[in-house]
């Protein structure tokens, strides 16, 4: 081998890693001289973002493992000790995990580095919802908040999720910042591999039971009192699943508190790291993943099935229709707007003195623009925000300071946070919320499909149909991106699509820059060149995103028809609709000739 940078890699995970299994993994591959997979293994490093570190559970610096862990963990607190020192020395760090192979494992080399250092680590004591971690910061003032999830990835994949002092995702650049000490600390210290140290340590404290405590009751206090009446009063029986997550034993006590009847699917019921009855933990897959929940309904006479992913941080709802016995599973974006609906009721019901132009709801740019719709009608105020529940979390922190009211943020993919308890996603308040409004619409002979269609026919459909396709090639994907960037000539993008037929109104490049509404055609949103993201607004109203996913190898596309509320006739708004989408995935895309798999 003559590869001086492959020898060096090698040497210092020789040296380094203390893991027998994934010690093993790599002189396996020297014995082999497998050095092509040595290579892909060592010479690339999971670079920290704004997510943190998310990827496949295996040796190598590419990989996530206990060095890895080490490493980040390491780089983590000396960021601290330089940017937020007062915090660290007084409050310390807070750490959650999931119920992922090695969750529980790296929670504990992440206290371990703290604690050898000097500084206190609430560390809870069992698997928690990913919520909890934001909630926790902000409850204790901690430093910093870490979990370690993959959220709904697959079961080999793990990830270590990172929530900044003021309870929110961390943004860029501290992202970069914490990526520059993590690559001057990259050798493990002494005590950072002892997690004995640990145990029985005045500075590690569980503070599950509080949390908890504190958690589920201040979801109660959001909650009409006269609603936590209709909850006990109806005692509706809905049917849960925690998709082999966490969610189970939370959804128990917020339920409990909020007088909810509920049956969770037995064979998902129990946290399992693989998760054994379906291909993708994410209950936004739709059916596939709801089987087994939809099974357990019809079996009790439950109409209502709510998900949560394995983490908890996200909801899904499906409900039964009456008529034809079958299930409807409703999109982020209808969950979106039948919560935003809700949750505005409440809050002019609870706040009749507050003026409404000082409330918002936030919704990402590739989210329905329902809320929009909304706003403009009744007077509140409406943003959007980059994708990301970091954009939306830290813009209705900012919102607030200003002594607005944020009552709602969401993203299409079932995402949802009702409030600002927690400055992120949390899909057991939603759930909270959503249950409720189920039940007060049962008591005015209701359900939630009735309230939707009463939404769009006040606000004008707001019609999505979103996919993705999967690519492994990024320099597939790029070429994608640049050729619409490029279309007829340098710099140039499609004007029309079906030959002339649909016309573009405008367009929208976040990866660029570029934004031809605008007068200097710059856009307003926040740019970012490393992730690819063009938006179409056509003239009758469809909105097209397409953009790549920041955790897996997809091109999404979202697109979503706002109708005004004269165009009555939604059969016609769809098949229109169908026919651009189609047009826009054929032309743009072009998945057959870029193998783009559906």
């Amino acid at each position: 081998m003559d590869n001086p940078e492959l020898k060096a890699r090698i040497a210092e995970w020789l040296l380094w890693d203390k893991n027998e299994k994934t010690l093993a993994e790599i002189k396996k591959l020297i014995d082999d001289s497998d050095y092509e997979n040595l290579s892909k293994l060592l010479l690339k490093r999971l670079k920290f973002g704004t997510a943190g570190i998310r990827g496949k559970m295996q040796a190598g610096f590419s990989g996530m493992n206990d060095l890895v862990i080490i490493q980040t963990g390491q780089g983590l607190l000396k960021y601290l000790e330089k940017n937020e020192k007062d915090l660290l020395e007084n409050n310390g760090i807070v750490i959650g995990y999931d119920g992922r192979h090695n969750s529980k494992r790296w929670a504990e080399l992440t206290a371990t580095i703290f604690v050898q250092a000097g500084y206190k680590a609430k560390l809870f004591g069992n698997l928690v919802p990913t919520p909890f971690i934001p909630f926790s910061v902000r409850k204790y003032k901690c430093a910093i908040g870490v979990v370690v999830t993959a959220s709904h990835n697959p079961k080999d994949d793990n990830g270590y999720k990172v929530y900044s002092s003021n309870g929110a995702q961390i943004l860029t650049p501290v992202d970069k910042w914490i990526q520059e000490h993590i690559l001057q600390y990259l050798e493990p210290w002494p005590n950072s591999w002892e997690t004995h140290i640990i145990q029985n340590n005045e500075l590690v404290t569980d503070p599950l039971e509080e949390v908890l405590q504190d958690y589920t009751q201040r979801i109660k206090a959001s909650i009409l009192p006269e609603h936590l009446e209709l909850n006990k009063k109806f005692n509706i029986m809905f049917t849960y699943t925690p998709m082999h997550g966490v969610g189970y034993n939370y959804i128990k006590k917020a339920f409990e508190n909020i007088n909810i009847q509920f049956k969770a699917t037995p064979e998902q019921k129990d946290p399992h790291p693989d998760f054994p009855t379906v291909e993708y933990p994410n209950p936004e897959e739709g059916a596939s993943c709801l089987d087994l929940s939809f099974n357990l309904a019809d079996k009790i006479g439950s109409t209502i099935i709510i998900a949560n992913d394995p983490d908890a941080d996200r909801m899904a709802c499906a409900e039964k229709d009456s008529k034809t016995g079958k299930w409807k599973i409703f999109s982020g974006n209808e969950l979106g707007a039948l919560l935003g609906w809700w949750l505005f009721q409440c809050f002019k019901s609870n706040n009749p003195k507050v003026p409404l132009n000082n409330v918002y709801m936030i919704s990402s740019t590739v989210s329905s623009m329902i809320l929009k719709s909304f706003a403009n009608k009744e007077g509140f105020n409406f943003v959007d925000t980059l994708t990301g529940f970091k954009w939306i979390g830290n813009k209705a922190l900012d919102l607030t300071k200003e002594g607005n009211y944020v009552i709602l943020g969401f993203e299409e993919a079932i995402g949802y946070m009702c409030g600002l308890q927690v400055v992120d996603k949390d899909g057991i308040s939603a759930a909270c919320h959503m249950v409720t409004l189920a039940t007060f619409l049962k008591s005015e002979n209701k359900t939630l499909c009735d309230k939707l269609e009463e939404i769009y026919k006040t606000y004008g459909y707001h019609i999505s149909l979103n996919s993705y396709f999967i690519c492994y090639y990024s320099h597939v994907i790029n070429s994608v991106f640049e050729r619409i960037r490029n279309y007829e000539g340098p710099n140039t993008y499609p004007k029309t699509i079906l030959n002339g037929k649909y016309t573009i109104k405008s367009v929208r490049d976040l990866t660029t820059g570029y934004d031809d509404s605008q007068p200097d055609k710059k856009a307003v949103l926040p740019v970012d060149p490393s992730s690819q993201m063009i938006t179409f607004y056509f003239t009758n109203g469809l909105v097209v995103t397409l953009r790549t996913s920041g955790t897996e190898p997809k091109v999404k596309y979202y697109t979503e028809m706002c109708a005004t509320p004269d165009q009555t006739d939604k059969e016609k708004i769809l098949e229109t609709m169908r026919e651009q989408v189609n047009a826009v995935v054929e032309e743009l895309l072009q998945p057959r000739k870029n193998n783009l798999i559906a």
